[in-house]
């Protein structure tokens, strides 16, 4: 890592989880764009499964559930 990265590296450190979590979305975003299509694509999806749940056909799960299978043991 040059002096530049790591620089910024210890600067972005400084931000909250919120800032941080926008500065990765933004950096990722630049490597890889996104597809408007695929983007729409994903709406609908949201939409749909939305609308299952509001149905009755899909069961919804505390966050906290969803979240203790991503934390480090």
């Amino acid at each position: 890592m040059n002096a530049k990265v790591k620089a910024l590296s210890e600067e972005a450190r400084q931000l909250t989880l919120e800032e941080r979590l926008e500065l990765v979305e933004d950096l990722l975003s630049s490597l890889h764009p996104t597809d408007p299509e695929i983007d729409r694509l994903w709406a609908e999806e949201a939409r749909d499964r939305l609308d299952a749940y509001r149905r009755g056909e899909l069961k919804a799960r505390p966050f906290e559930e969803i979240l203790k299978k991503y934390q480090r043991p």
